[in-house]
């Protein structure tokens, strides 16, 4: 269960760091509602995981997926560049997180 506890603490991450983008800086308010609360989802979330998985681990892959996420939905979303020196250094970011999971 801590697995699918700190995937959806990720996910929620994805969630609050691409609403940022819409809040523009807290003044929608809407945006910033959703925002707020994907927050303190993906901290509570996070914070169930940690029980049970080491907070080393937990933090990495909970970043990494944020960081992969946030990038691809940058890139579907708002047009941000999609070179390919991006898209390996994406790869390597999921290589360590399947990496921290099964070590």
């Amino acid at each position: 269960m801590a697995w699918i506890y700190l995937l959806t603490a990720g996910f929620f991450e994805i969630g609050w760091a691409i609403g940022l983008k819409y809040t523009e800086g807290f003044t929608r308010f809407w945006p910033s509602v959703w925002t707020v609360f994907a927050m303190i989802a993906s901290f509570f979330f996070l914070s169930k995981a940690v029980t049970i998985i080491p907070i080393g681990m937990a933090y990495a892959i909970w970043t990494g997926i944020g960081a992969v996420g946030t990038v691809i939905l940058g890139i579907v979303l708002f047009g941000e560049p999609s070179d390919p020196f991006r898209i390996v250094f994406i790869g390597l970011i999921i290589a360590g997180i399947v990496g921290l999971k099964f070590s």
